[in-house]
């Protein structure tokens, strides 16, 4: 291994690695599966000692925060996250998480521009015999959080597999001033198996899949139902640039139906900037050369995804107005996720030659008393966050059908939506729409 002694040199225990952070401090902890735990844990002891902490994150998935834990009152540690895990929407319930609205493709570019950080401390994987840790599942943004601290401090897990670039991947060793070894199990997200409706969604998605595409999904039943579906299928020479890579990908990669060999950019390679999934997904990636992890700027820039032709991007919403907005990220005013990267890939899509942009949706939920609710309504309902403007919305799809709103009138929207809303509430919808003045004589019922 490179610089051996140096490395030596830099290992610290995680108590005398936290001891650099002031009250009033800005620390970075990274994103996704790739955050801190032992020197979170190191910091939260220090709880007495430090006040005003701000703490900024992404997507916790291995549970609260240890410092939100030891500090209920948040009068020592803020904690701030770009996009709500469901970790993170039950601190926010509780007034412990503040969330920073942004399209994820900006947050290197905010780090750079507009953001301050005094110490920056994300998990990575061993060093490699270069001298790099790898920022492994989580690119994201860390190399511009690690770019623009005071300090950097490196947890080494041993467990987390080195995720190959792309750019933005890593950190050379000279440019780390403190190392702390750490052993714990990735955070996983198990496959969530898709309803009926998000099967019947997931069909009619693939029908519109064309040899050669390059896809860009999530993760939760429906993308799970998407690549089962791509993997039994006969399409050919599929490409993958997305922000996120989940076991769907590696099923679809696996399979055969994956090659990246018709891509314009980046052919051959899986491009992704994040991963969640399983401990199979994490360990198919591990110096796979076939894929390849880009910072966020990278893979989520329209222009970048808009240079591959077909591009397919599937993204999931809360709700839909009969104009055509869109909202994915909060019940009401009520924060549930993030704007993440639904813009982004929406856009990427619409330039892209050939591209589809698909917004997705169950036509109903059920309310807490067990009722059932419209995802498509009249008009979003007060406070309600729009993350995809009506301009960019093209396809839009519920298990009763799909429509296009690209370049329609407001009469044309109302109409094509409700004719894929639930039957139960159509009758309803055409009301509001007559009332609203969308909704013409001609058209039918």
């Amino acid at each position: 291994m490179a610089g051996a002694e140096k490395y030596r040199e830099k290992c610290v225990t995680p108590e005398h690695a936290v001891s650099v952070v002031r009250s009033g401090d800005w620390v970075d902890y990274g994103s996704f599966a790739a955050q801190p735990l032992v020197l979170d844990k190191a910091l939260a002891a220090r709880k007495d000692e430090l006040r005003d902490v701000k703490i900024r994150s992404s997507t916790r998935i291995a549970g609260a925060p240890e410092t939100v834990k030891a500090d209920p009152t948040g009068d020592h540690f803020a904690y701030h996250s770009h996009f709500l895990s469901q970790h993170d929407r039950r601190l926010l319930e509780r007034g412990l998480c503040w969330y920073i609205p942004i399209f994820f493709g900006d947050v290197p570019k905010c780090y750079q521009r507009f953001l301050h950080v005094d110490v920056a401390m994300p998990a990575v994987s061993p060093i490699d015999e270069d001298g790099y840790f790898h920022f492994s599942t989580s690119v994201a943004f860390t190399r511009a959080a690690c770019e623009k601290a005071r300090t950097v401090i490196v947890e080494v897990n041993q467990q987390l597999p080195r995720c190959l670039g792309g750019t933005g991947e890593k950190i050379h060793l000279s440019e780390v001033d403190m190392i702390v070894e750490a052993d714990w199990p990735v955070p996983e997200i198990h496959t969530v198996q898709p309803t009926v409706p998000e099967e019947k969604i997931a069909a009619r998605i693939v029908n519109e899949i064309e040899d050669g595409a390059c896809l860009q999904l999530g993760i939760g039943g429906l993308p799970n139902a998407i690549g089962a579906m791509i993997a039994c299928s006969d399409l050919k020479d599929l490409g993958i640039h997305s922000e996120m890579f989940t076991d769907a990908m590696v099923d679809m990669v696996q399979s055969g139906r994956v090659t990246g060999s018709r891509k314009n950019i980046d052919r051959g390679k899986n491009v992704y900037t994040f991963s969640l999934g399983t401990k199979r997904t994490y360990d198919f990636l591990h110096e796979n050369r076939s894929c390849a992890a880009y910072s966020v700027d990278y893979t989520n820039d329209p222009f970048v995804i808009a240079l591959n032709d077909k591009v397919v991007a599937v993204n999931n919403c809360i709700a839909i107005d009969l104009g055509g907005q869109v909202c994915s990220e909060s019940a009401g005013a009520r924060q549930v996720s993030g704007t993440g990267g639904q813009v982004d890939f929406l856009y990427g899509a619409h330039r892209s030659s050939g591209g589809r942009g698909f917004v997705c949706m169950t036509s109903t939920y059920a309310k807490r008393n067990g009722d059932a609710q419209s995802r498509i309504v009249p008009v979003l309902p007060p406070g309600s966050i729009v993350t995809t403007h009506r301009c960019l919305v093209s396809n839009v799809v519920t298990e009763y059908g799909k429509v296009n709103l690209m370049g329609k009138s407001s009469w044309e929207r109302a109409a094509d939506l409700i004719s894929i809303a639930h039957p139960d509430f159509r009758e309803e919808l055409i009301r509001e729409a007559e009332a609203m003045q969308i909704w013409r004589r001609s058209n039918k019922r």
